[in-house]
């Protein structure tokens, strides 16, 4: 993959141009990151495909940082955000980030004669005086910061804005300053987080930091592919429940998959998809859990869709009690994990018992029930 297909492949936009950014990569090799949220324990498909984009620079030689905001992470990034975001304490944005550099060790090479960074964003925040927090703000105005579509439907809606979550973009934004970086890559809805870094490298390192902005993976109705019902894609699952998930997509989405998740060739999978879209959709799965699990993992993943989903022979073999109703039997696998959430999926019409779509959280589960949640996980009640 050479310069022109990295700047161009899965990208939405690049600040202020991509001409600026292929002559200096041309010139030498740049230092770029992207910082990953440990609001959850585990990376997800959203992060996977900023990881595929570190993946590239990285194999042309630049110097790629993995970012974990365990500061910024504490505040929370209100991007998209109606309400306000609950903020998360110290232990728990580490407890999530825990196992992230082994996640994203399936991506990105930690070792070897280019080693990626994996740095925390607190190494200079929490050193950060109000004096400093003071002098960097004084780059922005109140109307930059409030002129964010979240915001301003709040406004309107008379729900509060919290000075901590105006505060987010600036301590973003630093990171670049402190990290002195010629790039940062994020997703096109972090564009106003990673512009504000642009102004505080200019403004305090009098230099160009150049923002790149990866597509989202979104059908067309804007909903982010990967979130199927019950079950978002995470990279600690299995090869088999990222299989699945990826064979849940809208068929006009496969193309994208296929530009942001792997590194295959493009040409023609717009006419194959058209042609025989199971089959595309099958490759593209094939080919991501190669990549997250090795082609073992990818076979093995692909025989058991096959043979669980295309020859409909389910296996409830997941041993769940007896004793209780259909929403708290669901709980534990559901993603959040939650009542709540496990009777609002219940309601949505995501779960099955005994072949049956079942809308009533409170139905009573006898022994030898079976439950199918979701796509993907099938539950068998016993004693």
């Amino acid at each position: 993959m050479d310069i022109e297909e990295v700047l161009t492949r899965g990208v939405q936009q690049v600040f202020p141009d991509k001409k600026g950014l292929a002559l200096l990569m041309a010139k030498k090799k740049i230092k770029l990151y992207q910082g990953f949220d440990p609001s959850m324990p585990s990376l997800h498909l959203g992060n996977f495909v900023g990881l595929m984009k570190l993946r590239q620079f990285q194999k042309l030689g630049h110097e790629v940082i993995f970012l974990v905001g365990d500061f910024t992470g504490m505040i929370g990034d209100p991007t998209d955000k109606l309400a306000t975001r609950k903020k998360l304490t110290r232990e728990e944005v580490l407890a999530n980030a825990k196992s992230w550099k082994e996640q994203a060790g399936k991506v990105l090479d930690f070792e070897g004669s280019n080693p990626a960074k994996i740095m925390f964003n607190s190494e200079w925040s929490d050193k950060m005086t109000f004096k400093d927090l003071i002098e960097i703000a004084s780059n922005f105005t109140w109307q930059q910061l409030i002129e964010r579509d979240m915001f301003q439907k709040r406004i309107k809606e008379n729900k509060p804005i919290h000075f901590h979550e105006l505060l987010y973009p600036i301590a973003q934004g630093y990171d670049s300053v402190a990290m002195d970086v010629d790039l940062e890559v994020g997703g096109s809805d972090q564009i106003f987080n990673m512009l504000a870094g642009r102004t505080l490298v200019k403004a305090i390192k009098g230099k160009e930091k150049y923002v790149l902005a990866t597509k989202l993976l979104v059908d067309k109705e804007g909903n982010k592919a990967g979130k199927t019902a019950g079950n978002a894609l995470f990279l600690d699952s299995t090869p088999e429940e990222f299989f699945a998930g990826i064979m849940s997509f809208p068929d006009e989405v496969i193309p994208l998959g296929f530009e942001l998740l792997t590194e295959v060739p493009l040409s023609e999978i717009e006419e194959k998809n058209k042609k025989q879209p199971l089959e595309e959709k099958k490759r593209l799965a094939y080919e991501v859990v190669k990549i997250l699990w090795g082609e073992p993992g990818a076979k093995a993943a692909q025989l058991s869709f096959e043979k669980t989903f295309q020859e409909r022979k389910p296996e409830f073999n997941i041993r769940v009690s007896a004793h209780g109703t259909l929403a708290e039997t669901i709980v534990p696998f559901t993603d959040r994990q939650s009542m709540s959430h496990a009777k609002e999926l219940i309601r949505q019409g995501a779960v099955d018992v005994n072949g049956k779509r079942v809308g009533e959280p409170s139905l009573k589960i006898k022994i030898g029930d079976e439950i199918k949640l979701g796509d993907r996980t099938f539950l068998k009640a016993t004693k």
